[in-house]
């Protein structure tokens, strides 16, 4: 059961925001030879940022480091919104809600570590990974049972989802 106040939050959302290095991946980087980057993601959650978008919910990817791989997947996933390289989250953050026309109350943002902290502050859902610094855990709305990499942005998806009213439970791919 979602607590009442929870399931408003997360049912007015129609933009998700999502970190990369410790909400999509587990934060870990696997360095190669000639500066090859190498990510895991899990499917489950690029499953459920499809879903997300399936139901008419933007989904965004807002990360401090520029990667390939980053750029790829996102691809894959279909995902319009990715903005790379960005040292400071929140006005970019402000820019991407004011060209969709969203007021802060409709976008959610998952975070893991104190840099994401200033872009969360001003968002109806704000959210992070079980294994996230103490300080951003302090600061959220949501938290999930999931360290970052490991399913933690899926459950955020289907919070979205459940309080929306959409069973994903048979959802196909």
């Amino acid at each position: 059961m979602i607590d009442p106040g929870l399931k408003k939050r997360a049912a007015d959302i129609r933009l998700a925001v999502f970190d990369v290095d410790g909400v999509l991946t587990d934060g870990r980087l696997y360095l190669g030879p000639d500066g090859l980057e190498l990510k895991v993601f899990h499917t489950r959650d690029g499953h459920g940022l499809k879903q997300l978008m399936k139901e008419g919910v933007e989904v965004a990817i807002i990360s401090g480091r520029r990667s390939q791989a980053v750029e790829d997947r996102m691809s894959q996933l279909g995902i319009r919104h990715v903005f790379l390289g960005v040292d400071d989250k929140r006005p970019c953050f402000h820019e991407l809600r004011e060209q969709l026309g969203l007021p802060a109350a409709q976008c959610a943002f998952m975070g893991d570590d104190l840099v994401d902290l200033p872009a969360m502050a001003d968002v109806g859902l704000a959210a992070a990974p079980a294994d996230a610094h103490p300080a951003v855990l302090e600061q959220v709305h949501w938290s999930s049972r999931a360290n970052g990499g490991f399913g933690a942005a899926r459950e955020c998806c289907d919070l979205i989802l459940a309080a929306r009213g959409s069973d994903t439970r048979y959802a196909g791919n």
